[in-house]
C-alpha cells in the first residue's frame, strides 16, 4: 500500500490526514498573517472594481497591515475605496495604479497624500495573474525625512546667503572684526582687527579675553545697554545686533555694530557666541546729519508756520480794514445822497409852509393853495423816498398776498406802453400755465414799471421792450449760484436793446444812490429798492448785461401753493362815511404830533378818543371798563412793550377788538412776516388823512356789523 496514494488510504486515515492537511494550512495562515503584520511599512492589497461601461474606475482595498494605518493615520482600511478615502484626487491614483495593472510593471515613487497631510514613498507590484486585477502597495511615511531635507535645504540657503553677505561686507571693508565667544568658560577668541577697534593688543585677543575685558573700552554711556543686550541675545538665542561706541588705541571712539547668533544645547544651555563687528561710524554721521537737518526743517516748519500765522492775521487785519473803509464809503454815499434827496425836499417844504404863513398873516389868500400843493406834493417825494430806504434796507412794510404775475403784467401794459413813449415797442411773453407768488402786488407794480423806466432810459433812440413769465426750478447748484433757497420759482424779466452796461457797472448797481445818469435826473435807488423787495420777499435779483447788447434784469419769487384771487372778481369798496355813534377809539403814539392828527381827524368824524403815549399806559386803558372799539398804535413803542405786544396782551381781555397798526419803521418778525390775525390791519407812515379817514369808516362800518358778543368792549 502506498501512504501518498488517497485511494489506498482507510476512511480514518483520510479523516486524519485532512485535518492534518488544515492544521497546516492554519499554521501558514497565522505564519502568513504574522509576518504580514510584522512588516513595518505600511502594505495594502488593492482590487480594481470595473463600472458599467467596462472601465476600471475605482479600486477597494481588500487586505491591509497594521503599519498602513501607523503610516497613513487612515484606520479601518479594508473595505474602503479610492473614492472614499482620496475624493477628488481618485484619477492621479487611478492612473498609477491602473498602469501597473496594465504592463506588470513594478513602480515607485515619493508622493504627497493630500488626504492625510503626509509624504510617502510608495512601491507597487501587480499579483498574479492579471485576471484577478489586484495590486499589492508597500508604503512608508517619508514625512520627517522630507521636512528634514527641506529645513536643510533653506538651512544651507540662508548659510550661503550669510557667506555672501560677510565676503561682501569684507570686501567692501564693512567689516571689520570677528569673534567668537565661548560662553561656557567666557573665554572670547578675536581676530587682529577685532582687537584694534577695541584698542586691545592683538596678541592677547588670540589667547583669549573674558567679557570683562572685552567691555572696558566700551563707553561709559552705553555699557550698561550693552550689557543688559547681551544679557537679552544669551538668554534667548538666535541673532543679536546692537550698536555702541570704544575707545580706539588714541582714545577716540568710533562707533560699531556687533552683530552675532548665540547658539544653545538641546538643553537650552547657552554655549557659543560667534559674530562680527561693522563700522557703522559713517553711517552715525549721515543718520547725525540727517536728524539736525529733520530738526532745522521742523524748526523752519514751526517758524515758517508763525509766519503764516502772523501774515494771514495781518491779511484779516487789513482785509478788515477794507471791508470798514468800503462800509464808509456806502454809508457815506447813503447819506450824502439822503441829505442831498431831503434838503431839496425840506427846502421845497419849509419855504412853502413860510410863504403861506406870510399870506395868512397878510390876509392874503390867493397863493396858498399853489403852496400847500408844492408842500404836499414834497412830502408825497419824501414819503416815496423813504420807501424806497425801505425796500433796499428790506424793513418796508409788504402786505404779501396770492398774485397772479402775468395777469399784473398785462393789466399794466397799457400804462407801461405810455410812459416808455411810442419810439420803444413793449412786448410781452407770458408763461403757459406760469405758478404764482405771494407778494405785495402794489410793490411788484412798482418794480416792474422802475425796471421799464430804466430800460427806456437805456434806448434814447427807440428800441424794444421785453417783459417775460417763466417758471423756473433751481437745483442745489443753480440755488446756490442764484442765492437762494433751493426749489421751484417764477421769474419776471424785462430784457432791453439799449445800450448795456459793463462789469463795472454791474457790480455796483445795487449800491443806493450809485447812477449812470447825469446829476439831477435820477436817484439810484431804483434798482436797489427792487433788489431790497425781491430779498424781503424771499427771492433774488439777477442782473444779465453786456455793453452794445442790452440788459436784462429778472426777479425770481417762490411759487406760492395757495390759491389765487380772480382778479376780474369786484372788489368791495369803501362805504361812504359813517357818522360816529359813541364809538371810542384808542390812540397810542410816542409821536405827540402823530397823535395831535390822529385824533383831529377822529373827532372830525365824531369818534370819542383817548391818548396813551406808551405801550403800558395803553395797555393800563385797555384792561380798565372803559369802551373802547378800534386800537390805533405805532408799533414801535418805548417802554419795553412794542405795539404788536400790547395788541395781543389786549385781545386776551377783549377777544373783538379791531386794531389797526400804523407804522414807519415795520419790522415783519414784530408784525408776524405779513401775516395779521383777523381784525388786525396795517397802514403806513406818512398817510394821507383821507386815506386815515376811509379806513377807519371801513373797521367801525364792520365793527358795527359783527354779532354783539365779538364788540370790542371790556368784559
Amino acid at each position: 500500500m502506498n501512504p501518498a496514494d488517497p485511494s489506498q488510504l482507510s476512511r480514518s486515515e483520510l479523516i486524519a490526514a485532512t485535518v492534518e492537511s488544515h492544521a497546516a494550512l492554519a499554521r501558514s495562515n497565522e505564519r502568513y498573517q504574522a509576518l504580514f503584520n510584522a512588516v513595518d511599512d505600511g502594505f495594502c492589497i488593492i482590487e480594481f472594481v470595473a463600472g458599467a461601461d467596462g472601465t476600471l474606475s475605482d479600486y477597494v482595498h481588500i487586505e491591509a497591515n497594521s503599519g498602513y494605518e501607523r503610516h497613513t493615520g487612515i484606520a479601518g482600511i479594508v473595505g474602503k475605496k479610492l473614492s472614499d478615502v482620496a475624493p477628488g484626487d481618485e484619477a492621479a491614483w487611478l492612473e498609477l495604479y491602473g498602469g501597473v495593472l496594465t504592463t506588470g510593471e513594478p513602480i515607485r515613487f515619493e508622493r504627497e497624500f493630500a488626504a492625510v497631510g503626509r509624504h510617502i514613498e510608495v512601491s507597487a507590484a501587480r499579483i498574479e495573474p492579471p485576471s484577478l486585477r489586484q495590486v499589492s502597495v508597500l508604503f512608508r511615511d517619508v514625512t520627517a525625512r522630507k521636512r528634514a531635507e527641506t529645513a536643510l535645504r533653506e538651512s544651507e540657503a540662508v548659510a550661503r546667503e550669510n557667506i555672501e553677505r560677510v565676503q561682501l561686507a569684507l570686501a567692501a571693508g564693512a567689516i571689520v572684526g570677528t569673534w567668537l565667544w565661548d560662553i561656557a568658560t567666557d573665554c572670547f577668541t578675536v581676530d587682529e582687527a577685532f582687537a584694534r577697534a577695541f584698542g586691545l593688543d592683538p596678541a592677547i585677543g588670540r589667547n583669549g579675553l573674558s567679557l570683562e575685558q572685552i567691555v572696558a573700552t566700551v563707553h561709559p554711556d552705553d555699557k550698561n545697554e550693552l550689557g543688559a543686550a547681551i544679557e537679552r541675545a544669551v538668554r534667548r538665542g538666535g541673532s543679536h545686533a546692537h550698536q555702541f561706541r570704544v575707545a580706539r588705541a588714541d582714545g577716540r571712539y568710533c562707533w560699531i555694530e556687533a552683530a552675532g547668533r548665540v547658539h544653545h544645547a538641546p538643553d537650552g544651555t547657552p554655549t557659543s557666541f560667534p559674530g562680527v563687528l561693522i563700522d557703522i561710524e559713517e553711517r552715525r554721521a549721515v543718520e547725525a546729519e540727517r536728524d539736525r537737518t529733520a530738526a532745522a526743517l521742523r524748526a523752519l516748519n514751526e517758524t515758517l508756520e508763525q509766519r503764516v500765522v502772523e501774515r494771514t492775521a495781518e491779511l484779516m487785519q487789513a482785509e478788515e480794514k477794507l471791508r470798514q473803509a468800503q462800509k464808509m464809503e456806502a454809508v457815506g454815499q447813503l447819506t450824502g445822497g439822503l441829505a442831498h434827496d431831503f434838503n431839496n425836499l425840506l427846502a421845497g417844504i419849509s419855504g412853502s409852509l413860510e410863504l403861506m404863513n406870510a399870506r395868512l398873516s397878510q390876509g392874503r389868500l390867493e397863493d396858498t393853495e399853489r403852496y400847500m400843493t408844492a408842500a404836499l406834493g414834497a412830502t408825497r417825494r419824501a414819503a416815496a423816498l423813504t420807501h424806497r430806504l425801505l425796500a433796499f434796507s428790506r424793513r418796508q412794510t409788504l402786505d404779501p398776498k396770492p398774485t397772479n404775475v402775468n395777469a399784473l403784467v398785462n393789466g399794466m401794459t397799457d400804462l407801461i406802453q405810455r410812459t416808455v413813449g411810442p419810439e420803444i415797442r413793449v412786448e410781452t411773453v407770458g408763461a403757459s400755465g406760469l405758478w404764482p407768488a405771494l407778494v405785495d402786488s402794489s410793490q411788484l407794480e412798482n418794480a416792474l414799471l422802475n425796471l421799464c423806466i430804466n430800460a427806456r432810459d437805456a434806448m434814447p433812440h427807440g428800441g424794444r421792450i421785453t417783459i417775460e413769465t417763466a417758471n423756473k426750478w433751481l437745483d442745489q447748484q443753480a440755488a446756490e449760484m442764484h442765492d437762494v433757497p433751493e426749489g421751484q420759482y417764477l421769474s419776471l424779466c424785462v430784457s432791453d436793446t439799449g445800450s448795456g452796461m459793463s462789469p463795472e457797472v454791474i457790480a455796483k448797481v445795487f449800491d443806493p444812490f450809485f447812477t449812470t445818469k447825469p446829476l439831477g435826473e435820477g436817484t439810484g435807488l431804483g434798482l436797489s429798492m427792487i433788489y431790497g423787495f425781491a430779498k424781503q420777499s424771499g427771492g433774488q435779483v439777477r442782473i444779465y448785461s453786456e455793453v452794445g447788447e442790452g440788459t436784462t434784469v429778472c426777479i425770481y419769487l417762490p411759487r406760492h401753493y395757495g390759491e389765487v384771487a380772480d382778479p376780474a372778481l369786484p372788489q368791495a369798496r369803501p362805504a361812504p362815511g359813517p357818522t360816529a355813534s359813541g364809538e371810542t377809539v384808542l390812540v397810542v403814539d410816542d409821536e405827540p404830533t402823530v397823535r395831535m392828527l390822529v385824533t383831529d381827524v377822529l373827532e372830525e368824524l365824531g369818534f370819542a378818543t383817548i391818548e396813551a403815549h406808551d405801550g403800558a399806559s395803553g395797555l393800563e386803558v385797555l384792561r380798565s371798563d372803559t369802551r373802547i372799539d378800534l386800537l390805533i398804535t405805532d408799533v414801535g413803542l418805548p417802554g419795553g412793550m412794542n405795539g404788536r405786544q400790547m395788541a395781543d396782551a389786549a385781545r386776551r381781555q377783549r377777544p373783538g377788538l379791531s386794531i389797526l397798526f400804523i407804522t414807519g419803521y415795520a419790522e415783519n418778525a414784530v408784525l408776524g412776516n405779513g401775516h395779521l390775525e383777523p381784525g388786525m390791519e396795517l397802514l403806513t407812515k406818512p398817510f394821507a388823512v383821507d386815506t386815515l379817514a376811509n379806513r377807519v369808516r371801513q373797521i367801525i362800518e364792520r365793527q358795527r356789523n359783527r354779532p354783539a358778543p365779538e364788540r370790542g368792549a371790556a368784559d
